[in-house]
């Protein structure tokens, strides 16, 4: 089974998506420049569900980031019918597949899906015992989740989640959020991936990425 990731579309809808079974989308869908509810549900109703019309993929699993403030904010303006599975702290089960989806990060400016370190540690200790991939926003601490700073590299990923990861070692795991943070790791028996699509400039530069189950 072929498996594509891709987060922080920001708006960018690419074009090139290789056929897969399963695409996955970890966050940061709506565009930068506008965070209005009105404005994510329109862009959401039209430029998006017209793109996830035409993805050459049997199943498309995604969550929210952010930057998505429309899906904790505002849920019932989400258009009805997008022709996806979306999952926020919540988990469903494709060709045996046991996947699980959250949208939250450390707390990060006055967007969405912010979380105190004493609640993301409740929030990740949902994630259930039997999970096989798990879609995450924001990266666990160490992976993918150095940021420049003035001192060096600051890691911004959340340690309560990696230690979530390693209890429950699923296969794969995804998330984006750190552009700076694009590559692939082994933790025990789980691959991590983040899978942004953009560099720090908001550039779309990364292809998708693909793993193989």
């Amino acid at each position: 089974m072929k498996i594509v990731a891709l987060s922080d579309l920001h708006g960018f809808l690419p074009d090139h998506i290789p056929a897969c079974d399963l695409l996955l989308l970890a966050g940061d869908l709506c565009p930068i420049e506008n965070h209005a509810h009105d404005f994510q549900a329109e862009w959401l109703d039209t430029a998006f569900r017209r793109w996830l019309q035409r993805l050459p993929a049997r199943q498309v699993i995604g969550i929210a980031g952010n930057h998505d403030l429309i899906f904790e904010q505002a849920p019932e303006l989400l258009p009805a019918g997008l022709p996806w599975h979306y999952l926020q702290d919540s988990g469903t089960t494709w060709q045996d597949i046991k996947i699980w989806g959250t949208p939250w990060q450390p707390w990060f400016f006055d967007w969405a899906f912010n979380g105190t370190p004493e609640r993301l540690q409740a929030i990740w200790s949902r994630i259930p015992d039997d999970t096989d991939l798990l879609i995450v926003h924001g990266p666990p601490r160490g992976y993918g989740d150095g940021v420049p700073s003035r001192h060096g590299i600051r890691s911004t990923g959340c340690p309560h989640l990696l230690e979530r990861i390693i209890d429950v070692a699923p296969r794969l795991v995804v998330f984006g959020h750190i552009h700076e943070g694009r590559g692939q790791w082994t933790v025990g028996r789980s691959t991590l991936a983040n899978v942004t699509i953009l560099n720090e400039e908001y550039e779309p530069v990364h292809a998708p990425w693909s793993f193989e189950w």
